[in-house]
């Protein structure tokens, strides 16, 4: 027997902050996608890529079609963030967003904008455009998020290629935390940890002499963390 009552019911979206690093200029940063909508409201305005619950798909399902629908991405880490149900952050009608936060290796994946989108570009976390919605507050929670999660679990290899340095992955950690680390003991403390197979490659055309190539080992860390090994940078 099934009931129902006489009670407004608001639409639910989800919209996805997702994260990039491009290492590959003079000085790295840390980046976020965005959409230009090609439909109202805020029609032609950069917005986060996102979109309204199906009946038939869970949240998750929700935010992995969004994704792939509006930039062409699809299996890469996300999850979710925050709800967010101020009474006036879309002009349509009352609508609560369910964010979520991905991080993506940009050589991994070709953009593409689709659906609602007439275009999708990374844009510098320092220079944002005007965001339409209530993104600007979405990105931000996104933000403290990455810079909490980051120094207790190994979530930064996803913004790294396959193989990278030492060096660059300090970089990362200093560009997303905003903060300087000394290299002796950077390094003492990841070689430490066990979780970086050394790949027998180099890294050439830098002006100083070549620096080893690792990759993360993501098997012994899932071995290790079920053990309760914690991650802490």
């Amino acid at each position: 027997m099934s009931y129902t009552y006489p009670q407004p019911r608001p639409a639910v979206a989800v919209d996805c902050v997702i994260f990039g690093y491009d290492h590959r200029q003079h000085m790295p940063e840390l980046q976020i996608l965005c959409i230009q909508r090609s439909i109202e409201p805020f029609r032609g305005q950069w917005a986060l890529p996102g979109g309204f619950l199906r009946l038939h798909e869970t949240l998750d399902q929700a935010a992995a079609r969004e994704l792939h629908e509006e930039t062409g991405l699809e299996s890469v880490y996300i999850e979710q963030l925050y709800t967010f149900s101020a009474l006036d952050r879309d002009p349509r009608e009352r609508v609560i967003s369910v964010a979520y936060f991905a991080l993506v290796n940009l050589e991994r994946y070709t953009l593409h904008a689709g659906t609602d989108a007439a275009q999708a570009a990374w844009f510098s976390v320092a220079k944002l455009p005007a965001l339409a919605f209530d993104h600007k507050m979405i990105v931000k929670v996104a933000l403290e998020r990455l810079r909490g999660k980051i120094r207790y679990q190994p979530i930064g290899f996803e913004l790294l290629p396959d193989e990278f340095t030492l060096s660059e992955l300090q970089t990362l950690y200093e560009t997303i935390l905003e903060r300087s680390f000394d290299k002796r003991n950077f390094r003492k403390k990841i070689h430490d940890y066990g979780l970086l197979i050394e790949t027998g490659g180099m890294r050439r055309g830098k002006p100083h002499r070549a620096a080893r190539l690792y990759r993360f080992d993501t098997k012994r860390y899932k071995a290790l963390e079920k053990r309760g090994f914690m991650f802490e940078l």
